[in-house]
């Protein structure tokens, strides 16, 4: 194999990493050498203009590459567009943060050469660390890690790692069948896989971020409890669709909460009452849809008023439907019951899918 000819992709996901982007790129060049690599940076939109930085450098540098996300926004599904542009026989994700250690990139690349489908930078095998790590954060990532068995395919001491190794045609043969959610997305491919795969294991020490801040947030464990549950039912079940449903369970206590505090506390009549219930419920569950559910098509802005109002049409057409499906059951000689039931099905079916399509649309 010529010294020129391209052998590794590395996809750089980022957001606000424009103090990293430069340092990052001299450390994978004294790691990697002159040749033989790309760096493609993938970005969502940062305020700190790391895209522009990005595409400032690969100018002058052939072997950087920009992919400018506008409006999503998501750790694995950024991976996963930045692995599938990647042209190299071998790619490699890792942060932007500089906490994972680029000097064992060669050492993964050869275990790969000499057969391994995927090879891992752990944390956990003899010769790896979590660095400064608190015990919390340590007991947390440890829990995670033995939640991941629920879904794995074979036994692996760092799923949740951020920093691997795989051949090409792995992630062809799997990428379809990825969710895209949370920021796991090793973990996804390895859940994703038909077969268990070679898998090898690099040690390497966690290193403390250099500059900016961490994008982990409190949101974290419910992306992962989102990824677990659509390995484990999403081939039966949309999770959005749980996850929505969730919601709207939600908003019945809240609509109930408020039906009784205007009534007796207010001493407003009923159908005031319900109409004050009815729109404060619907406000409820669009705001929590919006940070839990579409979480990676987010409304901000005008965009969120906007949506408020295409998700409250939306769900008024849904509320007619229930009823009138109910209705229509319990007069065929239909127990109240399941009447209800099916009303409640059929609601909840059409506010999912005319949200999904045009409240919260993929752009």
């Amino acid at each position: 194999m010529s010294d020129l000819s391209l052998r590794l992709s590395i996809v750089i996901p980022t957001f606000n990493e424009s103090a990293n982007v430069a340092e990052l790129l001299h450390r994978l060049a004294q790691a990697l050498g002159p040749h033989g690599w790309e760096a493609i940076f993938v970005d969502d939109d940062s305020p700190d203009a790391t895209a522009a930085l990005v595409r400032e450098l690969a100018r002058s540098d052939a072997r950087v590459r920009c992919l400018q996300r506008i409006g999503r926004r998501g750790l694995s599904s950024a991976c996963i567009e930045g692995m599938m542009a990647a042209a190299a026989p071998v790619i490699a994700v890792m942060d932007a943060d500089l906490q994972h250690d680029e000097s064992i990139l060669p050492a993964m690349l050869k275990r790969i050469e000499e057969g391994s489908d995927v090879v891992i930078g752990s944390r956990y095998v003899d010769g790896g660390s979590t660095g400064e790590w608190n015990e919390s954060r340590k007991s947390m990532s440890l829990l995670a890690t033995r939640m991941s068995r629920l879904i794995l395919k074979q036994p692996i001491s760092d799923p949740m790692s951020g920093f691997f190794m795989l051949r090409r045609e792995v992630l062809d043969g799997s990428v379809r069948r990825f969710s895209g959610m949370g920021f796991k997305i090793l973990l996804d491919l390895l859940a994703s896989v038909a077969k268990p795969l070679r898998v090898a294991e690099v040690p390497y020490q966690f290193r403390d971020r250099l500059h900016g801040q961490s994008k982990l947030d409190n949101m974290v464990i419910w992306e992962y409890g989102m990824l677990l549950a659509d390995k484990m039912v999403g081939r039966y079940v949309p999770v959005r669709f749980l996850a929505f449903s969730f919601v709207g369970g939600l908003g019945v206590l809240v609509h109930l909460l408020v039906l009784t505090l205007a009534l007796n506390v207010l001493k407003l009549g009923f159908t005031e009452a319900q109409a004050t219930a009815t729109v404060l419920a619907m406000v409820f569950n669009f705001g929590l849809n919006n940070l839990l559910t579409y979480r990676d098509r987010q409304l901000e802005g005008w965009g969120w008023l906007r949506g408020l109002f295409s998700f409250m049409l939306a769900c008024s057409i849904g509320a007619v439907a229930n009823i009138g499906i109910a209705t229509y059951l319990f007069e065929h000689r239909t127990n109240w019951f399941p009447a209800a039931l099916a009303g409640i099905l059929v609601g909840a079916v059409w506010n999912y899918a005319i949200t999904n399509l045009y409240t919260w649309a993929k752009k």
